[in-house]
């Protein structure tokens, strides 16, 4: 049989866009060579639902027949399409992959696309640095001011409290990283090739953390202003850096003027009575005849907040909210904490605000599973989140590295590829570790983990806070890890998604477990040799800009190396990288025996990967003829 796929063009093409969905036209010319066509069909698939779409012929001309009809698609983030048609009585099925006559279709074979679905382009495949506030960097020069249930640490360098203070207070203790510290330091986050930072939460709180919000409306005093947030987007936007704000919208801190249990506050809260304007914010349960505050995962600091209720979602997404708050300040975007928690109405709510503030405006969600399997619409149905954090890539990932786990990495990469829109796919939150995790430095250094942990940062001694505070790699394990660290990142430098740096992972700050992985960034104690290599992955980022959105192709994941392909239609670029200790043979796909680019981490080359080395070609596609247009 011909080769169907390089004969046949199609084109998909918007024609109206509504609230509700659009309006395309879709028209086929399938070659006269195969025979006589007596029907040609669109098959359009969501969530296990097929759609059916009969396309009329048009005309003939010299060589093709063509074949058209008019459809109207709901918004979704995804669907899954192919093209069917009857040629001489046989069944013909255009798919993307695997061109056999065969009726059972897999969602890797089928071609993607979204209907009133798209990311904002400045999101997509940029690098992004993740900024724990507290502990970036101090830009004022006056002392913190004294506040209740907090202490002040005396210098920058002294280390970090783990567990509760003297009056039994977790996450009290502040170095005054800040805003303006931020600001300060705006050239060197440039310089890794940062368009992206992504502050954590930095309204008023009860804790360091600030995922315990005490005001909503105002920046907390240790870290700054309204106006110092106003003014740091401005100057990073001047330098071509969007910003984007943690919003904690599932709880809020219990000393908060909205719960207000201590009556710190001036307004009645709703721990204190019913009448409060803030009472019905609140989730709660009866039970025994008597009526409870939720409480998230039983603390009893952070009472739930009840997304169903009208006046919580005014006052979050509302017309003069919250949201609209926080943009009139500058930000360009928001991560959800805990979004799997949050209704599907409460994060449509919240896109309708920020795209009410921001045509561009962009969300990532927190979910730490993958967010398309857990039957939810936050992202497939088009109106809630753009991405999410990629937890399950990078779980897998360290298993790869660690554990030589060839099969869930090639799970979890067919997951992505086939279940995941494309847009969403580009810009996953892809990240060097997070303030909930251990540092990859320490993941890589050690063998502290338990491999059948839920997640590859399970700890062994995940309780011994003390032990975690004390922890140090050994020069041995450092340079060990440095080692492994440095491949994995040549993985992920070159996979779609967002690069995220974690405050620190660049200078080789160290942290083992939560709360440890917190330190003040090592401003006179960094690595220079891990700073620059992520410099250079800045470089390359910044250079090869084709892969904000080029495709994902998987050519080899075995025990020894991981290779594959990135590549549009008129660029291509192969890389493979050693995940072991001992130099290891490896064989090119023949198209790249011809390149007009490289890059290498340690001595590899064409035959051969070093230890834990990579290998990166870049060849042009201009022979590429496009097939479709959609």
């Amino acid at each position: 049989m011909e080769n169907i796929l390089e004969k046949t063009k199609f084109n998909i093409i918007k024609t109206e866009t509504y609230e509700t969905g659009a309006k395309y036209d879709v028209l086929i010319k399938i070659p006269m060579s195969l025979g006589w066509i007596s029907s040609v069909s669109f098959i359009v698939e969501n969530n296990n639902t097929r759609e059916i779409f009969r396309l009329d012929h048009v005309k003939n001309d010299e060589q093709f027949s063509i074949f058209k009809t008019t459809i109207t698609l709901p918004t979704k983030a995804i669907y899954h399409y192919y093209f069917s048609f009857n040629v001489n009585n046989q069944s013909i099925y255009l798919k993307k992959e695997n061109q056999k006559e065969v009726s059972t279709i897999s969602p890797s074979e089928m071609w993607q696309m979204s209907v009133n679905f798209e990311v904002p382009k400045w999101a997509k495949g940029k690098i992004m640095y993740h900024i724990f506030v507290d502990r970036f960097n101090k830009g004022r020069e006056e002392p913190l001011p004294p506040m209740e249930n907090r202490t002040v640490h005396s210098n920058w360098d002294e280390d970090i409290k783990i567990g509760p203070d003297e009056n039994g207070i977790w996450n009290a203790d502040f170095y005054g990283g800040d805003l303006k510290g931020i600001i300060d330091k705006l050239d060197y986050i440039k310089s890794l090739g940062v368009s992206i930072i992504y502050l954590s939460p930095i309204v008023w709180s009860q804790s360091n953390h600030r995922y315990d919000t005490s005001d909503y409306e105002k920046v907390d005093p240790y870290a700054g202003t309204n106006e110092d947030l106003k003014k740091l987007c401005t100057i990073a936007h001047q330098k071509g850096i969007k910003i984007i704000l943690d919003a904690v919208f599932n709880h809020t801190g219990n000393d908060s003027k909205y719960f207000n249990e201590y009556n710190h506050f001036n307004e009645l809260g709703a721990s204190q009575s019913p009448e409060s304007k803030y009472y019905p914010f609140y989730r709660k349960y009866i039970a025994d005849n008597k009526t409870y505050f939720d409480y998230w995962w039983g603390m009893k600091n952070l009472p739930v907040c009840d997304g169903s209720n009208k006046e919580w979602q005014n006052y979050i997404y509302g017309e003069g909210g919250i949201i609209d708050l926080w943009f009139s300040l500058g930000i360009d975007g928001l991560r959800l904490d805990v979004a799997d928690e949050l209704s599907d109405e409460f994060i449509e709510g919240i896109r309708t605000a920020v795209k009410r503030n921001k045509k561009d405006g962009f969300i990532i969600g927190e979910v730490w599973k993958n967010p398309m399997r857990m039957n939810r619409n936050y992202i497939s149905g088009g109106k809630g989140m753009d991405t999410v954090m990629n937890y399950t890539l990078i779980d897998a990932l360290i298993r790869y590295f660690k554990y030589e786990d060839v099969h869930k990495l090639r799970d979890v990469i067919n997951q992505l590829k086939t279940e995941y829109p494309i847009d969403t796919l580009n810009s996953l939150m892809n990240f060097t570790s997070t303030h909930d995790i251990t540092r990859a430095i320490n993941i890589f250094g050690t063998h502290e983990f338990r491999y059948s942990g839920e997640w590859a940062w399970n700890l062994n001694n995940e309780s011994d806070l003390e032990w975690q505070k004390n922890y140090q790699l050994s020069f041995e394990e450092y340079q060990r890890g440095k080692e492994i660290y440095k491949a994995y990142l040549y993985v992920l430098t070159f996979f779609p998604g967002i690069l995220s740096i974690f405050y620190g992972d660049e200078v080789g700050l160290q942290g083992m477990g939560n709360l440890a992985n917190r330190r003040p960034f090592p401003w006179h104690n960094i690595d220079k040799d891990l700073l620059k290599f992520f410099q250079s992955l800045g470089e390359i980022r910044q250079k090869e800009q084709f892969l904000e959105e080029a495709d994902l192709e998987i050519i080899e994941i075995n025990n020894e190396y991981i290779m594959f392909k990135r590549h549009t239609l008129t660029e291509s670029i192969l890389i493979a990288v050693n995940r072991s200790n001992g130099k290891i043979k490896i064989f090119l796909p023949e198209e790249y025996t011809d390149y007009e680019k490289t890059y290498f981490l340690g001595k590899s080359s064409k035959e051969e990967l070093d230890s834990y080395g990579a290998l990166v070609l870049k060849k042009k596609n201009n022979h590429i003829t496009p097939i479709n247009y959609h």
